[in-house]
């Protein structure tokens, strides 16, 4: 039997991708006594010529997995971690500018925030100091996302968040839609409107040519301007709440052009209380974390098509 024989036509090889997940990098700036910290979490996902390794097993064409871990960290030391985006462009070009078989790098980061701990006025007693510079305390708000891809000539950005936990506690209602035989839900003028907020969005950036976005910058005001429309805006539906986000988005970051939510509906239901005697005047809620409502939909710049994948579970 020879076990390196191509297999018979007609079963071919598909789409095919490999590479390291999952690389933790945290990378240490240290100006003085102030650090600063970044902390990575990255997937390299390298795509091309690799047809022989499946067929017959050779490996001519591969980059090992470890050495593109290898990558991850040289580069934390060689290009620093200005920004998640940033730092995938630097890996991105390098796979596909040194290795002749890959023709697309997949570079995916998700990055965990730190803030920096106060010290007390009196810390100085203790270590010295008059100010902590270096304890920081992990943030518990969102996880930041991006994926970078990258063929050797066109780039696509698109970067995110997930885990950002948002509630309005009144200016939400619920009232008017379709009921039939199986509906039980009253309706509601004065509701508790939270949500988990998934979101992605795609930046117009796509050539060495154009003027690359302020990574940082443009995360801080995304996220700036998501939050203000969730709290600005009086919502009857969570539909209506989730397209505000994404126009707000859109209308003041010309270099985004398409945004995706995903966000399920974090019930909060009114306790009855007249068992007990007590009147319940929208104060006590149970928080229901399943069965949950899930609303999804893609914000888009006039004249731009989607790209951000409908299951952001695969982005």
């Amino acid at each position: 039997m020879t076990v390196n024989s191509r297999p018979a036509r007609p079963v071919m090889l598909g789409q095919n991708q490999y590479g390291k997940a999952e690389n933790r990098v945290v990378k240490i700036t240290r100006d003085g006594a102030t650090h600063h910290i970044k902390d990575l979490n990255v997937s390299v996902a390298l795509s091309g010529d690799m047809e022989e390794v499946h067929y017959s097993g050779s490996n001519a064409n591969v980059l090992p997995t470890d050495t593109t871990k290898n990558t991850v960290y040289a580069f934390a030391k060689e290009h620093g971690i200005e920004s998640a985006e940033q730092f995938g462009i630097h890996l991105a070009r390098h796979f596909v500018t040194s290795q002749e078989p890959i023709k697309t790098a997949r570079i995916r980061i998700e990055e965990y925030a730190w803030e920096r701990i106060e010290a007390s006025d009196a810390n100085s007693q203790f270590i010295g100091a008059d100010e902590v510079k270096h304890s920081f305390v992990r943030k518990g708000q969102e996880t930041r996302l991006t994926q970078i891809t990258y063929d050797g000539e066109r780039w696509e950005v698109v970067s995110g968040l997930k885990d950002l936990v948002v509630m309005n506690s009144t200016n939400s209602e619920f009232w008017g839609y379709v009921k039939d035989k199986y509906t039980t839900l009253k309706e509601a003028y004065d509701r508790i409107l939270a949500t988990e907020v998934s979101g992605r969005w795609r930046f117009n950036w796509t050539d060495d040519e154009q003027r690359m976005p302020h990574w940082e910058k443009s995360y801080e005001q995304v996220r700036k301007h998501m939050l203000q429309a969730f709290a600005e805006t009086y919502s009857l539906s969570l539909q209506q709440t989730l397209y505000q986000m994404g126009a707000r988005i859109i209308n003041n970051r010309s270099e985004i052009d398409e945004v995706r939510f995903s966000l399920p509906n974090k019930h909060h239901f009114l306790v009855d209380l007249e068992p007990f005697g007590l009147k319940n005047d929208n104060e006590v809620y149970f928080a229901a974390d399943r069965p949950y409502g899930l609303i999804e939909a893609t914000v888009l710049r006039d004249g731009c098509e989607a790209k951000i994948p409908v299951d952001l579970t695969n982005l």
